[in-house]
């Protein structure tokens, strides 16, 4: 009426944008675990091998997954027959390392199989889960060969080896077993045994259950037979026990393993090549994974 323009009223944001910022405060907010996959032989790979789990492999993935500010928790996802103690080790204990340094919890799922060096890595947990039908266990230590001796006697092949050192040539699968370098392997095995018992028994506490002779023989259960010993503290999948832990609106975060394009393609390690003269020994390895895995029936 007097002339005056009237001021206009600030647009209101559109109903759908407001609701996009909502959802995205409310993601950002909800519960984050980061998920690490521990999955394959745990020990060195090769042309053949390309999968194997070790510190080398898992270093970067591991801190990744300890990273994010708002972490709830993180999962290991752990499917090995086993493999390597020192990688076993290893890896173990640079989680518990990080997991101590943030004060998050680790929570560990078994899959087909958490046995040996497998249960190992599930023992970073600080709760262990499974599967009804999971293999579990198998607290043992294990050496495993051919012998050629009566082979290449067949085929008129003889065998030189020279050393400097006694027992340099020891367990040599060309010559017949000596009784005391066997005896000499299972000295070394049995420390080993000990070295994976007091983790078990460091990392599981109290709640292990049954003799020593059953836990630490190197047999392996199921899912609920574990439950039953100690091994394993409940039955469940990975992403049912998170959302019954943390809600339904909890954030689940793969942490991928990054691998240099040779090693995805299995063309060996960066600037080298497949030795044609290791690819005999590296197929019989991969036989020798294959029967790990056929041990538990897989």
């Amino acid at each position: 009426m007097n002339g005056a323009e009237p001021v206009p009223k600030p647009a209101e944001p559109a109903r759908g944008r407001r609701r996009s910022i909502v959802f995205w405060r409310r993601r950002r907010d909800a519960p984050l675990v980061s998920v690490l996959r521990l999955a394959g032989i745990i020990g060195r790979a090769g042309p053949v091998r390309t999968g194997s789990v070790t510190l080398a492999n898992m270093e970067r993935a591991i801190d990744r997954a300890f990273a994010p500010r708002r972490l709830a928790a993180v999962a290991l996802a752990v499917n090995s027959p086993g493999g390597s103690p020192v990688q076993s080790a290893l890896i173990a204990r640079r989680i518990r390392a990080r997991a101590d340094e943030r004060g998050v919890p680790v929570l560990a799922f078994a899959e087909d199989v958490a046995a040996s060096g497998g249960y190992w890595l599930a023992c970073a947990g600080d709760e262990i889960f499974a599967d009804e039908n999971s293999i579990v266990g198998s607290i043992g230590v294990i050496a495993a060969g051919f012998g050629f001796v009566e082979a290449i006697a067949r085929h008129g092949v003889e065998r030189r080896v020279h050393t400097a050192g006694a027992r340099k040539g020891m367990l040599d699968p060309f010559r017949p077993e000596d009784p005391g370098e066997v005896e000499r392997l299972r000295a070394v095995q049995r420390d080993m045994h000990e070295s994976f018992i007091a983790h078990v028994r460091q990392r599981r506490g109290r709640r292990l259950k049954g003799a020593d002779e059953t836990l630490f023989s190197g047999e392996f259960w199921s899912g609920r037979q574990a439950i039953a010993l100690g091994l394993v503290d409940g039955l469940g999948d990975l992403r049912g026990v998170l959302r019954d832990r943390f809600g339904e609106r909890v954030r689940i975060r793969p942490v991928a393993v990054r691998r240099g394009l040779r090693r995805r393609l299995g063309l060996g390690p960066a600037g080298g090549e497949i030795d044609a003269g290791a690819l005999g020994a590296e197929l019989l390895a991969a036989l020798d994974e294959w029967a790990m895995w056929k041990r538990y029936g897989l």
